[in-house]
């Protein structure tokens, strides 16, 4: 789910005008959903659980996030998902809605979309991958409803060298640590800790052993946690050889196929790297293998542009690719807008082909896209934070800031636009430094609406602000806006006045814009 994570973010760049109450609908209307937004409404749907004896799956998402509209488009759509919901209690919980955010923080849930099975008691049993294929999410559900046992108690046995059934180290390799949140292990560790798991696993079950050598080295990110000897670059090579095998790890391989390559290619010049042409022959069989979705087929055409892309620098602006693979990259763009009906699946893949087409430094052609459709979108503020990415990377700064702004004013949800306006305070100060006024004013008008929402300093919102905090500090270095960021701060106390002491909020409130935020 890296990539679909990404996606996401593209969205912190940006914000505007007066509040707008968001709206946010059930994910999918096959299933009896309970909506969520209170601890009150969390603890009902468990004393229903405990009285039938069912678990609980709770679904931590947003109206705007690509992945989440990914998941309403094709696993929430399913009725044999469907079928399975009638053996668990389906709570939804859209960040955007009123305590949504002090719910997050409470299940340990900060990225979109999480997916978190407990058992009727409370307890944490696992988090499903949403980058997953539906039916390996489906065929996990089933397993845990069966009697899976939680994901930490696995990991302390597999540790300790006691024995697991193959369907529980199958419960550890699909395991979704993307989203884990520290809840099994610390972020900084997981890379390792997937390491030791691979190579504790059974010999004989060459399925999970490579699944789980392939998160491990896709965790790490090249931070050399997880050391590529002769045997496992031979068990990668193994996997982009064999179609069949490809298929199989398709939701690691498709999203993660440039990381793989700089993990094994152990310093070479990804150029000389015989890695990247057979991984390139993989992604080209699985970019055309219908029985993939469209977003997956993206991913693996997407994969592709960014193998392309390894011998220039991360943020090159300008490409030189083959006009093959332009081409390719252009005809998908091309089909998907014109054969996309579903609303949540529009959501999903037209923001993966904008944003495949500017990798592929086909700017102009990003920007029509996105343009095309704002008007078919129910969250156009994604797509204008798209544009105004597009323009800053390409130094159009006037651009840029007028979609930032626009984005903002259209953004929904008090969650999100916190989100949306620290992103557009922080291109300001990055663009438009000399803006003092503005950068004020919308300053002010973020910490106002923090003050009229009661989970502004929880989860995600809190995380929005303290980074609205530091970007200002940072501004402010030397004193240079020493009267500004006054102003602020007693508006800001004012705020902080009225914030519920409980859980630290106040005290985190309070030093929202206090020098060492800088840090």
């Amino acid at each position: 789910m890296k990539h679909a994570l990404a996606a996401c973010c593209l969205a912190v760049c940006l914000v505007g005008a007066g509040p707008a109450a968001a709206a946010p609908g059930l994910p999918s209307k096959n299933v009896a959903w309970v909506p969520a937004a209170a601890d009150a409404d969390v603890d009902r749907a468990f004393v229903r659980a405990r009285a039938e004896n069912k678990p609980v799956l709770l679904y931590w998402g947003a109206t705007w996030c690509p992945p989440c509209n990914q998941l309403k488009a094709t696993l929430f759509n399913r009725q044999d998902f469907a079928v399975q919901a009638r053996n668990f209690v389906a709570v939804h919980v859209d960040g955007d809605r009123p305590g949504a955010q002090k719910l997050g923080k409470r299940f340990g849930v900060s990225a979109y979309p999480t997916l978190v099975l407990f058992a009727p008691d409370g307890h944490e049993i696992t988090r499903l991958p949403g980058e997953a294929e539906p039916e390996q999410v489906l065929a996990l559900l089933q397993q845990a409803l069966a009697g899976g046992r939680p994901v930490k108690a696995l990991v302390a046995d597999a540790l300790a060298g006691r024995t697991l059934a193959a369907n529980e180290w199958r419960a550890l390799a699909f395991y979704a640590w993307d989203v884990d949140d520290g809840r099994v292990v610390a972020l900084s560790e997981r890379a390792a800790l997937l390491a030791r798991l691979a190579a504790a696993a059974p010999a004989a079950d060459d399925e999970t052993t490579t699944r789980l050598w392939l998160k491990a080295l896709v965790a790490d990110e090249g931070k050399g946690a997880v050391k590529a000897d002769a045997a496992l670059r031979e068990r990668v090579r193994r996997v982009a050889a064999d179609p069949a095998l490809a298929r199989r790890h398709a939701d690691v391989f498709v999203w993660s196929a440039a990381d793989l390559v700089r993990a094994l290619a152990d310093g070479q010049a990804p150029e000389r790297s015989p890695l990247v042409p057979l991984f390139d022959a993989a992604l080209q069989k699985l970019a055309a293998d219908a029985s993939l979705s469209r977003a997956d087929r993206q991913g693996a055409l997407g994969s592709r542009v960014e193998l392309a892309r390894l011998a220039v620098p991360e943020d090159a602006v300008k490409v030189e690719l083959a006009p093959a693979l332009l081409q390719l990259v252009r005809e998908q763009a091309a089909r998907d807008e014109r054969e996309i009906s579903d609303g949540y699946e529009r959501q999903a893949v037209i923001t993966g082909d904008a944003h495949l087409l500017a990798r592929a430094g086909l700017w102009a052609e990003s920007d029509a896209l996105l343009k095309a459709n704002l008007a078919k979108s129910h969250s156009p503020y994604y797509l204008m934070s798209q544009l105004g990415g597009n323009a800053r990377k390409l130094g159009r700064t006037d651009d840029a800031l007028g979609w930032y702004r626009q984005a903002f004013e259209k953004s929904e949800g008090p969650a999100t636009r916190l989100q949306w306006g620290g992103g557009y305070v922080a291109a300001l100060i990055e663009l438009a430094p000399q803006d003092g006024a503005r950068i004020e004013k919308t300053a002010a008008q973020l910490l106002d609406e923090a003050g009229r929402d009661a989970g502004a300093f929880q989860g995600r919102s809190v995380r929005s602000l303290q980074r609205l905090g530091a970007k200002l500090a940072a501004w402010n270095q030397g004193g240079r806006h020493a009267a500004a960021l006054k102003r602020l701060q007693a508006r800001l106390d004012g705020v902080c006045r009225k914030v519920d002491a409980a859980d630290g909020a106040r005290e985190t409130c309070r030093t929202l814009l206090q020098p060492r935020a800088a840090g």
